[in-house]
């Protein structure tokens, strides 16, 4: 089934979760009763994301706080000290029961709900009801399906089934092409903090050499996973204890015997639910409830279970098995960490054909003091590289939105090498080319070839695809039988947001 969404315009002048401006917030979103995961990911790469079945885009030149695409590049990935001091605090914990003293400050993904709406249950729920009201009926569905373009097949149920429950695996791949920006830098200034730390030559050597080995490591050495939740080994014997250890032998250090504490992974697939993921909903949204309620001091009846369901459990994505791709699929998921046979924290993800997205995470904060927000990034980055063992093409981890302006928010930029997404050409530009600029300015354009212009950009808005009247018609078509002149601004608006291929693959919904 083709993607199907409903533009609903410009917002601004609202409240901002960020800043705490009451009116500085601007984006524009749309409503997707269904979308590809194609489609999906094409949007993102333009600066859109998805809370919910809402997907919205900053309006980067007039938000108070610009939210610049982020993602991190697992393949070459290489852990900070902090994030190994996580690591080994994890391991501490579960070998012997170490509960490390003093507060410890975390890092949750996206725990501020850096959507459109920021964090206004309201608008989602009003959306949902005004859209599922005009939710596609039989006969509007069989009209989608009786179009080539819509031919597709279902996915087999008894794929999806078996796919209820994922053990993670692990794995590594070729690095990706990013459009190099060259800055100067300022004299006089010491060591230029924005930089990731040198690197001996010596190291860098042998982190290559790593590298190569677990690309020609036989895909079929990656079956199974152990009981405890650690896979088996991907890398040959080290010939020197002083060689640095990496994301997987940090994550999977074996645990005694008597370990204290047993922490498990569970991927389960949310939409459409699996019946492991419907098992635990209710057990799922009670840490949910407690994590707003202590972390960001929400009263006791909010966030409801509808609520909570549409905002991170509905999804608008279209699961998707096939055979070259991943074996739990496309879509979306939760990532479940279940400790002792009870879950302690949810993250929330999008498979897609180039990346796992991080829409979200919650956590049990009886369980804060185990920096649970970087601990699950960094088992996301992990599981990254194993399903690129399968999938080549799928080697990025997506992190949201990176606010420069934010002091809470740019602790992203620590996941190195990450990239930005340029907000006026969409070409993805290493973070520490970015950073000098955003400190000069909120509002950046990171492509400095002044001569570069939007790859895709729409040039062609009468081949919109356009769903009017249990039809589909080529925009073309549709504006003849229009006369209100904002309807063709609306439509030229959205067709310049989504870029010429979506415009032409999904299917505008018009009243």
């Amino acid at each position: 089934m083709a993607s199907v969404v409903e533009y609903k315009g410009l917002r601004a002048g609202y409240h901002c979760g960020y800043c705490d401006s009451k009116e500085g917030k601007a984006s524009c979103g749309m409503w997707a009763h269904s979308m590809t995961v194609q489609d999906y990911q094409d949007l993102i790469d333009r600066g859109w994301r998805r809370s919910g079945k809402y997907v919205y885009k900053p309006v980067m030149n007039q938000t108070c706080c610009p939210q610049y695409t982020i993602r991190c590049r697992p393949l070459q990935f290489q852990p900070s000290k902090s994030h190994k001091k996580v690591l080994k605090k994890m391991l501490k914990f579960l070998a012997k029961g170490e509960v490390p003293k003093g507060s410890c400050e975390d890092e949750p993904m996206d725990s501020t709900m850096d959507d459109a709406v920021a964090g206004d249950f309201a608008l989602i729920n009003k959306l949902d009801i005004q859209c599922d009201l005009k939710t596609l009926s039989d006969d509007v569905k069989e009209s989608l399906e009786s179009e080539g373009k819509n031919s597709k097949k279902e996915e087999p149920q008894e794929l999806l089934q078996s796919q209820d429950f994922i053990g993670e695996k692990l794995g590594s791949g070729e690095p990706s092409h990013s459009v190099k920006v060259h800055t100067v830098p300022k004299p006089g200034k010491g060591a230029d903090l924005s930089k990731p730390p040198c690197r001996k030559a010596k190291e860098i050597r042998k982190e290559r050499k790593r590298l190569k080995l677990m690309q020609q490591n036989p895909a079929g050495e990656l079956e199974g996973f152990q009981a405890q939740g650690h896979p088996p080994s991907l890398f040959a014997p080290k010939a020197k204890s002083n060689q640095p250890k990496s994301l997987e032998d940090l994550i999977f250090e074996s645990l005694p015997e008597n370990a204290s504490h047993k922490l498990e992974v569970r991927v389960v697939r949310s939409s459409p639910p699996s019946s492991q993921f419907k098992a635990t909903l209710l057990e799922s949204y009670q840490v949910y409830k407690r994590y707003q309620m202590v972390i960001h001091k929400n009263p006791p009846d909010t966030p409801t279970e509808s609520q909570f369901t549409r905002f991170l459990c509905s999804s608008p994505l279209e699961a998707e098995t096939p055979p070259n791709g991943p074996d739990c699929g496309y879509g979306s998921f939760h990532q479940q960490y279940w400790l002792d046979g009870k879950i302690i924290a949810v993250g929330v993800i999008d498979i897609l054909p180039n990346c796992v997205s991080s829409v979200y995470l919650y956590y049990d904060p009886d369980y804060s003091f185990l920096s649970l927000g970087v601990y699950s990034a960094l088992r996301e980055i992990a599981f990254t590289r194993q399903l690129h063992e399968k999938t080549s093409q799928l080697s990025y981890y997506y992190m949201g939105f990176y606010i420069h302006s934010c002091p809470k928010m740019k602790y992203k930029g620590q996941y190195r090498p990450s990239d930005l997404l340029c907000p006026e050409t969409y070409v993805w530009v290493p973070i520490e080319q970015c950073l000098p600029s955003l400190e000069n300015s909120k509002y950046c354009r990171f492509n400095q070839d002044p001569e570069a212009v939007d790859e895709d950009r729409s040039t062609e808005p009468d081949r919109l695809q356009v769903f009017h009247k249990r039809a589909i018609m080529p925009y073309g078509v549709y504006k003849k039988q229009q006369k209100d002149p904002s309807e063709e601004a609306a439509v030229l608006q959205y067709a310049s947001l989504v870029g010429q291929k979506c415009s032409e693959r999904m299917l505008l919904f018009r009243n």
